[in-house]
């Protein structure tokens, strides 16, 4: 009989009563370490840079630089904000490498808010993630996917927005699919498609230089004139920056699957973050090169009108660049975030169905369909592209919370293990960072600031009427759904020991 608990801890344990049991040849020759239905360590050093360059290398460098010229004023300060938003998502990055080889989890800031400060800040991160962060950004990325490939066929006008909607939906029905059945599939076509955003990339790079060494240097002339200087504009900047490197924690994600993710985890973070600060910086002087301000604050994907300006009859190649990136970038976030999901309802935050995995894919594929169906809901409303305002507030504010929490336990948990442990100054310069940039949008946008935080808040009463002290009824049907999906999806609960 299956059973649901429910649970004011953070602790993993059974959720549903089965004897332990051997998986079958097919899966114990698959490489799964010991006996028991668990997640494999399968990715290697290689396949973790490529997640983390994939992810973060999505639609933004190609469709939105405009965001940080904007609210900078000028291209120098732009740069600046472009090199110091990459400087700033390494020093978040490194806190995050001591909080994932202390705490060598699954589920990034879920875990770690969780250990620090208890299991309901963690359902709140978990609930907010879960209406905005994850199906949000993942929707986003797909439409864009479905725009720019099927912008050579309706070149002076936007494509059908159903043709949008189907295009996007099958995009993600086959993406999810992937992940379901291979992780090794997944880490192959998350490298295939990095390394084509990064060719791109350097196809921009490469137009970029040309165009300086025949001396067309007139945009750099006074690139300092008419920068602002008002803090809340400079955290704004921040913000858009900071959006285009978001995804560099996606890797803690996924730790349990990493390859002695003590050595590898750090490594990753290490090797992909320049990569990624180099890559934008070169691509954004190769834009500000070729295209004027006024062009890129008038265009709407500047890959394209720079492409449209430089490559003629390949022009083309842009909107299939931008295509493939975004492609790369959602195999990453499926990937990555369903994980999210999956420890969550190991922990009892979620029905526990979600933390099943199959006994022979041995990936968490509930969580996977789950995941997908709710990306697959918000395609379809049309004022889904409101919600990504209040991404760049809550992530701000989560992430404080995350590496608030490393000093938190660095002061209650002197003697804990830290395979890694950072400079003090990092996480403690990251918080006075992140402070800035939260009581900034509070007075440039209050608006956002107000609906986000009462998202947030809404998850206090779903904790205790769903976990803390749950209903009979809900009990009862997370059960029936648990037993059913066990079934139909032929799954176990997760068998690894944790302490």
């Amino acid at each position: 009989m299956a059973r649901v608990q429910a649970s004011d801890s953070l602790i993993p344990r059974q959720v549903f009563e089965v004897p332990p049991a051997e998986p079958n040849n097919s899966t114990a020759d698959s490489g799964s370490q010991g006996s028991g239905v668990k997640l494999k360590k399968q990715i290697g050093l290689l396949d973790g840079v490529a997640i983390i360059v994939g992810v973060i290398v999505g639609s933004g460098i190609f469709v939105s630089p405009k965001g940080v010229l904007r609210f900078s004023g000028s291209i120098g300060q732009s740069l600046i904000v472009w090199v110091l938003s990459g400087v700033l998502s390494m020093v978040g990055a490194l806190c995050y490498a001591e909080l994932g080889t202390m705490i060598p989890k699954s589920g990034g800031d879920y875990a770690y808010i969780g250990t620090a400060f208890g299991p309901l800040p963690a359902f709140l991160y978990l609930w907010v993630a879960l209406l905005i962060l994850v199906p949000t950004g993942n929707a986003i990325t797909a439409l864009t996917f479905a725009q720019y490939l099927l912008k050579p066929f309706w070149p002076s006008c936007e494509a059908p927005i159903e043709a949008v909607q189907l295009l996007a939906a099958a995009m993600i029905c086959v993406l999810t699919l992937i992940n379901c059945y291979n992780v090794k599939w997944v880490t192959r076509v998350t490298d295939i498609f990095t390394g084509t955003k990064v060719v791109a990339l350097l196809v921009i790079v490469g137009a970029g230089v040309w165009w300086l060494l025949n001396g067309n240097t007139e945009h750099w002339d006074n690139p300092f004139s008419g920068g602002f200087q008002d803090p809340g504009y400079i955290a704004l900047a921040f913000y858009s920056g900071l959006f285009s490197y978001s995804g560099w924690n996606y890797l803690n994600f996924v730790t349990e699957e990493l390859k002695d993710p003590y050595q590898n985890l750090p490594k990753a973070i290490c090797i992909s973050m320049p990569v990624v600060t180099i890559i934008y910086m070169i691509t954004n002087i190769a834009y500000f090169s070729v295209l004027s301000p006024d062009e890129i604050l008038s265009s709407d994907a500047v890959a394209v009108t720079f492409g449209d300006k430089m490559l003629g009859y390949l022009s083309w190649i842009m909107p299939f660049a931008v295509a493939c990136s975004t492609f790369g970038s959602l195999n990453g976030a499926i990937f990555a975030s369903s994980r999210l999901f999956f420890v969550g309802a190991r922990n009892g935050h979620l029905p526990a169905a979600i933390s099943l995995i199959n006994v022979n894919c041995l990936t968490p594929v509930p969580s996977l369909i789950f995941l997908g169906a709710l990306t697959l809901l918000l395609l379809f409303i049309k004022d889904i592209y409101v919600l990504i305002n209040y991404v760049s507030y809550v992530e701000a504010l989560f992430t404080l919370i995350s590496v608030s929490g490393l000093l938190w336990m660095r002061y209650k948990q002197p003697k804990t293990e830290r395979p890694i442990k950072v400079s003090l100054a990092l996480p403690i310069i990251y918080l006075i960072v992140c402070l800035f940039l939260v009581i900034s949008s509070c007075t440039q946008t209050p608006y956002v600031v107000g609906i986000g935080t009462i998202i947030i808040l809404s998850g206090i009463p779903v904790y205790y009427l769903t976990i803390h002290n749950p209903v009979k009824w809900l009990a009862d049907t997370s059960q029936a759904i648990n037993l059913w999906c066990s079934k139909f999806f032929i799954c176990m609960p997760n068998q690894e020991k944790f302490d």
